[in-house]
């Protein structure tokens, strides 16, 4: 298998942040891109080079319609928390991998899994997810990514980083964590489904080093050119905001990480893995402060229009 030959990826959560990246990256590359979505054509986001198809994941006969003709296949399961649900999910897209011929399906878990089982969804439906399709005997390769550096770059980070030098996250400062970029998953992706070898592994796969949160702060400050430091957020107040953007179950879910991380009973779930990822996928990540320094931060400083002017965002 070689990445020289060009595939036709089924791309399962493409009009999402990390869906979309890794979308665009298999464009750029000359793959043919088939998005499967259930928003109307005025709602998809704008992606070059890739074709969208209507369908929903929770109708068998839409999802192996969407398969037919492709080679390979790319999955990110969407904020969806529900056992069932995602086992259903998780089963419609093996059946169909199956009967199109698959030559390799990508899994990306969105999280690290702690080794044993924890009371939180965000976890436990993602390893649900990695045992159906493992056991349907699809062709698979599992990436699980730790935390976003994009993530950061959002309108609940960007203006205090900006105006006041604070980078606040609900991770604890000692928790060592290999922040990785939406295009180094896309990289990763890649890497997964061309690589020769690697069917049935998982890759904990990140950025260049693992970071507290001192020292991201201090690769920020580097990258910006200023004195930044790191705030433990609380992940009842992160998830509070987050139910406002994507509802209070999808916000539950998407905290869980947190509230597990919190706990400290296992600081180096997020960490890097020795690289073992980076050999295997021939990836080499860039530093934290290279990725900050590309992003263009002045649209979230404040721009007021005289002294007594609230700011503008």
């Amino acid at each position: 298998m070689s990445s020289e030959i060009p595939m036709r990826v089924a791309v399962v959560g493409a009009t999402g942040f990390q869906g979309a990246a890794v979308a665009r990256l298999l464009a750029e590359r000359t793959h043919r891109v088939r998005a499967l979505t259930r928003r109307p054509e005025a709602d998809r986001p704008p992606l070059p080079g890739a074709v969208f198809a209507g369908g929903d994941l929770g109708r068998p006969a839409e999802v192996r319609r969407f398969f037919e003709g492709t080679t390979h296949a790319f999955v990110t399961m969407p904020l969806v928390y529900e056992a069932e649900r995602v086992e259903a999910y998780a089963r419609n897209v093996a059946e169909a991998a199956l009967a199109a011929g698959t030559l390799r399906l990508v899994f990306n878990a969105n999280t690290r899994i702690p080794p044993g089982p924890t009371d939180f969804a965000a976890f436990e439906t993602r390893r649900l997810a990695e045992r159906v399709l493992r056991d349907s005997g699809v062709p698979l390769v599992v990436i699980r990514p730790p935390v976003y550096l994009d993530n950061l770059f959002s309108p609940w980070n960007g203006p205090a980083l900006v105006d006041e030098g604070v980078l606040a996250y609900p991770l604890p400062e000692s928790a060592r964590t290999a922040w990785l970029s939406h295009r180094g998953l896309a990289e990763a992706a890649l890497a997964a489904l061309t690589v020769e070898g690697l069917e049935g592994r998982t890759f904990d796969i990140g950025g260049e080093r693992s970071l507290t949160g001192g020292e991201l702060a201090a690769a920020f400050g580097r990258g910006l050119g200023r004195a930044v430091r790191y705030e433990e957020l609380d992940p009842v107040a992160f998830e509070d905001g987050l139910a406002q953007l994507l509802g209070r179950a999808a916000a539950a879910g998407v905290a869980g990480i947190y509230h597990y991380m919190a706990r400290g009973a296992d600081p180096l779930l997020m960490a890097g893995d020795d690289g073992v990822s980076a050999e295997a996928l021939a990836l080499a990540p860039p530093p934290v402060e290279e990725w900050v320094a590309r992003q263009p931060w002045q649209v979230w400083a404040t721009d007021p229009v005289g002294p007594d002017a609230p700011p503008r965002h």
